[in-house]
Parts: C-alpha cells; sequence; structure tokens
C-alpha cells in the first residue's frame, strides 16, 4: 500500500509539473491540431498576454513593411488571433492589404508568423467604384465593381483570363460573403506594379478583384494559398464595430 501511494504521489508531481510548461504560440500542433491550436492561441488571446502579443507584433511588422498603417496592421493580428483561435490558420500565414493607403504604395503585405518575416510587400489594386488613387468605397454586391472590406480565406487555384489566379472565401456575412459569387480573387494585371506606380502615382483599377503585377502573381499564390487568411483593411466604423474577428 505505501508504494501504491509513492507512486500516486510521484505521478501526480509529474503532471503538476508539466502543467507548468509554456506552449508556443508560433509551435506547429504535434499530434492534435484542434486542440493545441486551441491552448496556444489563448496565451496570445487573453488579458495583458494579448496586449503584449499585439503591441509586439505589431512594432516587429511595421519595422518591415513601413508602408502600411498602425491600424491595418492590429486589425490584421487581431483577426489573426480569433482565426487561429477558432483552427482556421493552416499555414502560419498572415495577408493585409492596406485600403486606408493609396494604391501608389506598397499596401500588400504577407507576413510569415512562424518566422517573424515580411514575405511579400507589393502593390495591389482595388475596385474602380471604390475610389481612384484612394479607396473610400466598398461593397459586398454583385456588379458593384467595388472592392470588399474584411477576413478572408484562400481557396483554390484556376487558371482564368487572367492566368493563374487564387480565389477567396469571404468570411463575414454581409461584408463580404458574396466574395466567391462575385469572382474575387487574386490575379496579375499590366495596370499593376512599381513602373506603374512611379509615372501615374497610382495603379490601375479591378473590378473589385486584387489585382498584382505578373511578376508577383505565381509566387504570391504559392506562398498563401491552402486556407490562409487575408484581411483587408479600412478604418470604416460600421465594419470595426461589427465584425466577430475584431
Amino acid at each position: 500500500m505505501k508504494n501504491v501511494k509513492k507512486n500516486m504521489l510521484l505521478a501526480g508531481a509529474a503532471i503538476g509539473v508539466a502543467g507548468l510548461g509554456f506552449i508556443s504560440f508560433y509551435s506547429k500542433p504535434v499530434s492534435s491540431p484542434p486542440v493545441v491550436v486551441a491552448v496556444a492561441s489563448s496565451k496570445a488571446t487573453s488579458g495583458t498576454n494579448s496586449n503584449d502579443w499585439l503591441a509586439k507584433e505589431t512594432e516587429v511588422i511595421g519595422a518591415q513593411a513601413t508602408s502600411l498603417s498602425k491600424g491595418a496592421i492590429k486589425a490584421g493580428l487581431t483577426a489573426y488571433q480569433k482565426a487561429r483561435k477558432e483552427g482556421l490558420d493552416t499555414k502560419e500565414m498572415l495577408t493585409i492589404i492596406d485600403y486606408s493607403k493609396s494604391s501608389g504604395d506598397r499596401r500588400l503585405m504577407v507576413f510569415d508568423m512562424k518566422n517573424q518575416k515580411v514575405l511579400f510587400n507589393t502593390w495591389v489594386a482595388h475596385g474602380k467604384n471604390s475610389g481612384a488613387a484612394n479607396a473610400t468605397s466598398f461593397s459586398n454586391d454583385a456588379q458593384s465593381l467595388k472592392s470588399s472590406l474584411g477576413v478572408f480565406m484562400t481557396s483554390d487555384v484556376y487558371d482564368g483570363k487572367h492566368g493563374e489566379s487564387l480565389r477567396v472565401q469571404g468570411l463575414e456575412p454581409g461584408i463580404n460573403d458574396n466574395a466567391m459569387r462575385r469572382d474575387i480573387v487574386f490575379h496579375s494585371a499590366q495596370y499593376v506594379g512599381a513602373d506603374v506606380a512611379r509615372a501615374r502615382g497610382m495603379v490601375g483599377r479591378s473590378w473589385g478583384c486584387m489585382a498584382v503585377d505578373s511578376a508577383t502573381i505565381k509566387p504570391l499564390i504559392n506562398t498563401i494559398k491552402g486556407k490562409t487568411l487575408v484581411v483587408a483593411y479600412y478604418p470604416d466604423k460600421k465594419w470595426l464595430s461589427h465584425s466577430s474577428f475584431l
């Protein structure tokens, strides 16, 4: 009986020590993805830890992608926290499009959350009816020829009239959930890129798609395909106050 009690005490002590272990927010799940993701994400979404994490990550991204606003970075990271908590993140990759910036700025950024590195910081078009150099109007309606705000998940790759393209699924009802029906995609366009931006002070406009230059589209698609998060930002009060991701 003494040996049994001794063994039980030793086992309890081992469990107690294991319970103090640190679970990294950036670590890959080993055996049970949904459980590990939920536990890891709670470290970054609770109280002071969440605020510290958000401030740190905003600083890291801002130092590498200086053309993005802090508001866009914070919104993107906040949405990423929520998506990760819900098990939506699969590749620890975050794309932010900052529509508060002119299209003449490099306002698209892809951040590798695991390795803490900006992989892309480039030009992207907005819809022709969203505005000229600056987008100020957004829509979820078909035939609006406007960009949509909010949180998206990348979907399938296909070969279309613009060549290799990447569909996105809108995750916010009433904000961007018509993205699939509207054929809102990442595709290449000759009216986007450094030369166009320098010559005109802005890039051309799409019909609502996230158009990038032809040299960028393939590596971009290869990086963000496979259910990664895309956050299209603008300081729109309605979206910021009603989004379930923010």
